[in-house]
């Protein structure tokens, strides 16, 4: 079989390898031994702010989970050109992959980016999906404060939100249509757009049967681990067992948001909150 040993096509990415021998020698490793990887098993597909950390960090404590490289692979979103080989590269060899072991990874993004459910399901069309759905006006303020503190939005929330359907006018329709075209207003300015779960659900279940996807709540793992996690593994088809402890990942701190611009948020949400609740047959506790 012959292999092309490509390299990045991101800059950033042939910027790292230049000053990273190691992680140079280890990608040249991974690109020659592709055809003897394998794909994942199971994505978490978001949602962002939902504690997507922390679940990947319990299921990779797993022993009958063999994780890919990193966490984040971001391939069906914003490094899908790289190409399939790209991808595989970042999975276990297949001889490490005993009876009854899974792999997987966690992109938060994958959940929003208009072109992620069909491409997974052009690529992966049995994998398993998890999600992890958050209260939507908590994640709108957890995802602003991120953007703060990384120092990617110079606008107060009130004026993200207001300028939010400006800012993102027309960006799904030229991520579709161009996958070099930048992310960047559509992953990082998409406030309140993320937190409308019910359209984006309704996207991959045009792709996916519901049996193959697990929705699971963000405010049941913060108050009750042991459980989501459970939940997660018997989705997986994976052997009970848990991890020593259930640390938090990645919790970032940041001021209440005004109690008047809550009750404002949560009215925005409510009726996609109610037609989510609907076509999931529950419900989640969004109402405070």
């Amino acid at each position: 079989m012959e292999l092309e040993l490509d390299l990045p096509k991101n800059a950033s990415q042939w910027f790292k390898l230049r000053k990273n021998p190691r992680l140079f020698f280890w990608w040249v490793f991974h690109r020659l031994t592709t055809p003897f990887r394998v794909l994942p098993d199971f994505l978490v597909i978001g949602t962002m702010k939902g504690g997507t950390t922390s679940l990947f960090n319990y299921l990779a404590e797993h022993p009958q989970v063999c994780p890919p490289f990193r966490k984040e692979i971001k391939f069906f979103d914003i490094h899908y050109v790289q190409g399939p080989g790209w991808y595989r590269a970042h999975f276990p060899m297949a001889y490490k992959m005993k009876t009854g072991t899974v792999t997987g990874e966690a992109t938060p993004y994958y959940i929003f980016h208009p072109a992620a459910p069909q491409r997974i399901a052009q690529t992966l069309p049995q994998v398993r999906l998890i999600t992890l759905l958050r209260n939507p006006v908590d994640r709108a303020y957890s995802h602003y404060n991120h953007m703060l503190r990384v120092g990617r939005d110079p606008l107060s929330f009130e004026e993200a939100i207001e300028r939010e359907p400006e800012r993102l006018a027309g960006e799904a329709e030229k991520i579709i249509a161009d996958p070099r075209y930048s992310t960047f207003k559509h992953l990082h300015y998409s406030y309140l757009a993320r937190g409308r779960y019910i359209e984006q659900l309704r996207q991959w279940f045009k792709f996916f049967p519901r049996e193959q996807m697990l929705i699971l709540s963000s405010e049941e793992l913060y108050s009750a681990p042991a459980s989501v996690y459970g939940k997660a593994v018997a989705f997986l088809g994976i052997p009970a067992w848990e991890p020593d402890n259930f640390s938090v990942f990645k919790q970032g701190g940041y001021e209440r948001m005004p109690a008047p611009l809550r009750k404002r948020l949560l009215d925005y949400f409510k009726p996609y909150n109610e037609e989510l609740f609907a076509l999931l047959d529950t419900t989640f506790k969004w109402d405070k």
